[in-house]
């Protein structure tokens, strides 16, 4: 007997539209019959060119199985020999590994004894906050410990700040250099070279993927194998969602349409604000990685053209039922620039019942009794739909029918389809980031960095006014 067709992932945008919401609150027909053009421009601008440039990250889902057992077999190695795993990185290079870990793992997976994990415990640590490195090391001993140190260039300064701690302390052992692996760029920059003046183990990031579209190559799949993933179904389901997304009909190609959909609401509706909202514990940090994709690719002051856009939504990470508490009121209530995108888990791996409660106790605490969470959790998400359009503020929802290594794959990939689309649509360029080189400029200045290609903003730091004392209270 053939296996099952593999359980995929689902995109209901029916509260979006004005048949749900009316003309003045929803996105009508005419509107997508004016864009269908530029979504078929986006189409082919991004199939035509996919693999080339830094659309390298179209590639993948299909990874060599040569690269797939290196890491299956340097992940053997790791979690037999070490009590904890620690990355070190930030940005793209830490926030798509956390959040597939924290999907796929048990939700206290470093407090469950070694029989139950199988592997080490995961601390992934992705700021420079002074009092962090210290903590770690108070839960973590360094000399029973492989460290996976991320960055393309090696030129972040936070991350090889981290490389150079964890190297000090691991310094006084004859083979420290077991215990680190470099994860950067296969033809240049600093971490290769330190990586081939130390002996390190090195994994490569291909040259046409940026940071936050870099968790289907060794990035995130290095760490997901030692939490126990099966990083192959893990790219088969990336990969299924970009066949998915190659599709020309508009309606059944998920990430056109929601490049689209949100197109519209930003550019013509004035939605510029994105929340993402997912009722899973489990998918609590995808919201986050989503924020950096969304927040990054698209926050753009320039076309690509050259004129002054200020294009992008705003991403928001919200947590059903957690954020009902604390952010529905102003969702339902408050100024109509917002989208929210629920994600909706059909089959949780565990469930709760809830027990009956005493004859003694109100009606309104018994009635639960012989319900499960699942059924509050999904009863929630409804209400919360229910209470979003019956205030005509737009709402979708994303259904996994399980989050299992498939179905995250096909998420994180349906996401960046739809970034990629987005960013044709707004004529944006979605993969660089130019703000963020700004700020990188300005910190390497102020550190004294020697190099002279922050002579020119050493000088203007040095010109800049001083903070006048009256705003300072």
């Amino acid at each position: 007997m053939a296996d099952p067709l593999p359980k995929t992932l689902s995109l209901n945008v029916g509260n979006l539209m004005a048949d749900r919401l009316g003309g003045e609150y929803g996105v009508a027909p005419e509107a997508i019959e004016r864009w269908q053009p530029r979504a078929e421009a986006a189409l082919k601008a991004v199939q035509t060119t996919r693999g080339q440039g830094w659309l390298g990250w179209m590639d993948l889902p299909t990874q060599p199985d040569s690269l797939l057992d290196d890491i299956e077999e340097t992940v053997r190695t790791i979690r037999d020999r070490y009590d904890a795993f620690v990355l070190l990185g930030i940005g793209g290079s830490a926030l798509g590994p956390i959040c597939v870990n924290e999907a796929l793992h048990p939700l206290r997976y470093n407090e469950l004894p070694r029989s139950k994990r199988g592997g080490p415990r995961m601390y992934f640590e992705d700021n420079i906050d002074p009092e962090r490195m210290a903590a770690l090391r108070d839960v973590v001993d360094f000399n029973d410990a492989c460290f996976n140190v991320i960055t393309k260039s090696g030129g972040t300064a936070e991350t090889m700040s981290q490389y150079l701690i964890v190297r000090d302390a691991l310094a006084h052992k004859p083979r420290w250099q077991d215990q680190m692996i470099a994860t950067t760029s296969g033809t240049k920059g600093l971490l290769l070279d330190i990586a081939r003046i130390e002996g390190l183990k090195t994994f490569t990031i291909p040259d046409g993927v940026g940071g936050r579209f870099s968790e289907l190559c060794p990035v995130g799949l290095l760490a997901a194998a030692v939490g126990g993933a099966d990083i192959r179904a893990l790219l088969k389901g990336a990969a299924d969602m970009d066949a998915r997304c190659a599709i020309p009909d508009l309606w059944k190609n998920p990430a056109l349409l929601e490049a689209v959909l949100m197109g519209i609401a930003s550019a013509e509706m004035g939605r510029n604000i994105h929340v993402m909202m997912p009722y899973a514990d489990s998918l609590r940090l995808v919201a986050d990685w989503f924020v950096q994709l969304w927040a990054e690719s698209l926050g753009k002051r320039e076309s690509r053209a050259g004129s002054i856009v200020n294009a992008g939504q705003t991403p928001v990470k919200a947590l059903g039922v957690t954020d009902q508490h604390s952010q529905l009121q102003l969702y339902s209530e408050g100024p109509f620039d917002k989208v929210v995108t629920m994600i909706k888990v059909e089959s949780f791996r565990d469930e709760t019942l809830i027990p009956a409660a005493p004859d003694s106790y109100p009606d309104d605490v018994k009635f639960l009794g012989g319900l499960t969470h699942g059924r509050l959790i999904e009863a929630e998400r409804f209400g919360t739909e229910y209470a979003l359009t019956s205030a005509l503020r737009m709402n979708q929802t994303i259904t996994l029918p399980e989050v299992n290594e498939y179905t995250l794959g096909q998420l994180l990939y349906f996401f960046e389809m739809t970034t990629a689309y987005m960013g044709e649509l707004l004529d944006v360029d979605a993969f660089n980031q130019p703000g963020v080189e700004a700020s990188k400029i300005a910190t390497y200045a102020k550190l004294g960095h020697p190099s002279g290609k922050y002579a020119a903003a050493r000088a203007e730091l040095a010109a800049a006014p001083e903070e006048k004392a009256r705003y300072i209270i």
